[in-house]
């Protein structure tokens, strides 16, 4: 249907909906029904069946499977199946993790969804935008995202960037009204607006008239099927070092079948052991379980309130050394309310806590009869007209939707005993220029009931005294003269000097029947009527969340729009700035070059009256002096700089789709404290992933020497292929996964933040792999010539005793891999997962050695209690001997 020919009434008696009520749930259940979620169709996902097989490409399962099948042939059956065991095992422990690391990411998915607003009984509430369906009535603001092809009803402003449907990236100016009966295109439909497209300025309604494929980028969803890849750099390095390691494998595995044939062994056994030892020594398993790692480290991050948009961000965190916060509602309360009111040089209080619209007036310390003062009578009904929260009582607690600022305007007018429905009746507004950052205003055109019109505006009192020219004094109409200026400028200061943010009143009176073409026209030629000054109350959790990004070497500067004074007093109180730090504010900021801001940036720990367009030149002035960056956002100006930050931070309840899209960290809570949990998470997901790197390269270094070492000395083969599998399958699933798992160490945030150069085998991490690799090997290999020396007629007695050691070895180091330092440094048994994953780990090695129906299947024997002594003993070796050299280091 030709929506955009239609009248507003027509749209909605063809939708069946109701423009003031919305639908009921009862529509809505038949409609998700009838017309399916508002989503796009994705490409084919891969079947469960297909995940599956695709653990045995890998090269080297292939050559085990092509060697099985030859000792099959060759008669040696229970050792085929056994391997064949074996490798079906590991396949369903990476199909698993695979699966995992998939659910992960479609549970972040689905948590970073677009929100819209919608009308539905009577009542506006938040949900996903999947669940759109025809006939909804959806509002919407500037930084929002358009979530469904729309009918406009209502426009204040509006303006939609659609360039992603008609590739002009000049934003487009919408209307109501229906437009005539021809083949307009997507750009020319004026009263309409389209899924996926932006607002940039403004606000208004509309009636859903498509979803889904049935929208316009619907039927050009193929633009939208290019995944974006979720490989981190990490994974990239890991996914190269493991081309390296397949290389020295192979030679380290052909130079073991070689020796062996030339000692005289078997030309099919020595393939196989080369074949099986290749296997273990590969860490096939390696991406799997770092996606595993990062997946779970982001879902640990979600219960904290942060959801990571990015993967690539969980490293960047760790590498993070400045983080730039909005001040408002991330480093406070973001529960404005209105303390003190200021006109004509006198000042009123006003009590009550948070959005309770209880509360007195006082002049000094007398209470008043509001009433009875026509500028606080003004300022209080002009702050509710020139206003778009709500306020909504839930139980016994009022909560504000909308700007927490117009909140507290709109308690305050409450509290004075105004109501906006009173309000609306007596006073129409005409006309409205919506707030932007960069006016850093907002004004409505009211008319009263004998038909005169009034502009009325609110905004920053130093720009709003910039735009007037008289002042309300004791109720009369004065000239703004140079002496009046600097009164009010000290009333400014007195209140932000109190920590309280101000907004400033005015008006003016236009000719009845005028139709003023824009902000600029509407906001001259002012009246200054008064100031509000209102607390907001810094977090309590966040001063400690600063001392310990401190700790950690992490500055954390504060960026607001507020009063310098006010900034400075709420910047102390949270321990941001010192004696030391410096404060720049807005207009110094303007009249610097970037390159004079990189020479002071360093000593800046507060920039106040800035708008969101300088948090650009903040960031790129840091970034040029070697840091790190986080920078926070919520509007549609922000997004620059949120994506030009190394860590790009958007707020989950204020930000808008702009702010959210542009970001690699969203915070639900909106909350500072939640930016240095995901810092310390993002750490710590670093860490263990370097933890079971340490950890599976060891061990494999470990397994290939043994069996080098004993080549070399025209020795017997220590282990059997088969055994070889077992103790890949043991010791590098389970554990490996648990260490992924770890808690953070105690001083992970006393550390300085990690480069981003950094490579994988940085701060004596491939040492630490050669040196417990080579000890794992040795200690095996003299498990086994010990046990063989005592009886060499019996050579599996002695392959038992050697298996049992280096699977020992490698379990008793997979504690040691916990902490950089030492296994003497933490609680061994601080990690349930790891202490289950080792039991289970032991339990399933002396079942082979233990049950008979397995012994000849992995050619062992059991094992004298007398002998687990020695092999106790020698597994134990690698791990303490180097954790008595820490210690001796550690005394001297």
């Amino acid at each position: 249907m030709k929506y955009h020919e239609m009248n507003t009434k027509e749209v909605e008696e063809a939708l069946n909906t109701d423009l003031s009520s919305g639908l009921s749930s009862a529509d809505v259940k038949q409609r998700l029904k009838q017309y399916g979620h508002n989503e796009l169709e994705e490409g084919e996902k891969q079947s469960a069946w297909l995940l599956f097989f695709s653990q045995f490409k890998d090269f080297m399962v292939l050559v085990l499977l092509a060697a099985t099948l030859i000792s099959g042939f060759l008669g040696e059956y229970i050792d085929a199946i056994a391997i064949i065991a074996i490798v079906i095992v590991n396949a369903f422990l990476g199909f698993f993790q695979e699966i995992k690391a998939e659910k992960s990411l479609q549970a972040l998915k689905e948590l970073s969804a677009p929100q819209v607003q919608v009308l539905r009984d009577g009542q506006w509430i938040k949900i996903a935008s999947k669940e759109i369906v025809p006939g909804d009535i959806l509002k919407f603001s500037s930084g929002d995202r358009i979530g469904a092809d729309l009918r406009l009803i209502d426009v204040k402003s509006l303006e939609i960037e659609e360039s992603a449907l008609t590739g002009e990236s000049l934003p487009v100016s919408k209307m109501t009204d229906e437009l005539p009966a021809e083949n307009l295109g997507i750009g020319d439909m004026a009263n309409m607006a389209f899924m996926g497209t932006m607002v940039t300025r403004g606000n208004g309604m509309g009636v859903v008239v498509g979803t889904g494929m049935k929208t316009a980028m619907g039927q050009i969803a193929d633009l939208l099927q290019s995944a974006e890849s979720m490989t981190t750099p990490l994974q990239r390095r890991l996914e190269q070092l493991g081309k390296i390691l397949i290389v020295t494998a192979l030679f380290l595995t052909a130079l073991v079948v070689i020796v062996g044939v030339i000692q005289g062994n078997d030309l099919y056994t020595m393939f196989l052991a080369g074949v099986s030892l290749a296997v273990a020594a590969i860490p096939e398993g390696l991406p799997a379980i770092v996606t595993v790692a990062l997946s779970l480290g982001v879902q640990r991050m979600i219960k904290q309130n942060a959801i990571v948009r990015k993967l690539p961000a969980v490293e960047t965190l760790g590498c993070a050394s400045v983080i730039c916060s909005d001040k408002t509602g991330t480093m406070t309360q973001n529960e404005m309310t209105v303390t003190h009111l200021w006109s004509s040089g006198q000042t009123w209080f006003v009590d009550g806590v948070g959005y309770e619209p209880r509360g007195d007036f006082y002049h000094k310390d007398e209470r008043i009869d509001v009433h009875n003062e026509k500028a606080l009578q003004q300022m209080l009904m002009f702050g509710m007209l020139c206003n778009h929260a709500e306020l909504i009582q839930k139980k016994k607690e009022y909560i504000v939707d909308g700007d927490p600022t117009e909140g507290a305007l709109l308690v305050a007018a409450i509290k004075a005993g105004y109501n906006r429905a009173d309000l609306l009746n007596e006073f129409s507004i005409v006309q409205e220029f919506p707030f932007d950052s960069t006016r850093k205003m907002m004004s409505v055109i009211i008319k009263d009931p004998n038909g005169r019109q009034f502009v009325v505006t609110k905004g920053a009192p130093d720009i709003l005294v910039g735009k007037s020219e008289a002042i309300l004094w004791n109720g009369k109409k004065q000239l703004l003269s140079q002496d009046a200026k600097q009164t009010v400028q000290s009333a400014i200061n007195e209140l932000a000097s109190k920590a309280l943010r101000t907004i400033a009143i005015g008006f003016k009176e236009i000719p009845a029947q005028t139709m003023v073409l824009d902000e600029k026209e509407a906001e001259k030629s002012l009246t200054f009527i008064g100031l509000q000054g209102m607390i907001d109350p810094p977090r309590p959790e966040v001063k400690l969340a600063v001392k310990e990004c401190k700790d950690a070497g992490i500055k954390t500067v504060m960026i607001t729009g507020d009063h310098v004074i006010t900034a400075k007093a709420i910047a102390k109180q949270l321990g941001i700035l010192s004696n030391q730090s410096k404060v720049l504010d807005g207009p110094a900021l303007s009249n610097m070059s970037l390159e004079e801001l990189e020479d002071v940036v360093e000593d800046v720990s507060v920039f106040a009256r800035v708008s969101p367009e300088h948090k650009l030149k903040i960031v790129k002035a840091l970034q040029n002096r070697g840091h790190i960056v986080a920078m926070t956002g919520d509007g549609v100006n922000d997004a620059p700089a949120i994506k030009a930050a190394d860590i790009g931070v958007a707020m989950g309840i204020t930000g808008t789709d702009v702010a959210k899209e542009s970001s690699a960290l969203v915070l639900l809570d909106d909350n500072f404290a939640t930016i240095k949990a995901a810092i310390k998470e993002g750490r710590n997901i670093y860490e263990n992933i370097r933890k079971f790197i340490r950890y599976l390269l060891a061990s494999n270094v470990g397994e290939i020497l043994v069996m080098l070492f004993a080549m070399l000395l025209a020795l017997p083969l220590p282990l059997v292929p088969i055994q070889i599998l077992w103790v890949n399958l043991v010791t590098d699933g389970l554990p490996a996964m648990a260490l992924g798992l770890d808690q953070p160490e105690g001083d992970v945030m006393k550390r300085k933040p990690r480069s981003p150069k950094e490579g994988v085998f940085a701060r004596g991490l491939g040492w630490k792999i050669i040196s417990r690799g080579f000890l794992i090997g040795l200690v095996t290999l003299l498990a086994f010539m010990f046990a063989y020396k005592d009886n060499p007629d019996h050579l599996e007695y002695a392959q038992t005793v050697a298996f049992a050691t280096l699977v020992l070895a490698q379990l008793i180091h997979v504690f040691d891999c916990r902490s950089e330092k030492s296994i003497l440094s933490r609680n061994p048994f601080g990690n349930k997962y790891l202490v289950w994953a080792v039991i289970l780990s032991l339990l399933m090695v002396l079942v082979v050695i233990y049950y008979p129906p397995l012994q000849p299947i992995f050619h062992t024997v059991p094992i004298l209690a007398s002998d687990w002594w020695i092999i106790t003993g020698l597994a134990a070796v690698p791990t303490f001997l180097l954790a008595g050299s820490f210690l001796l280091r550690k005394t001297k």
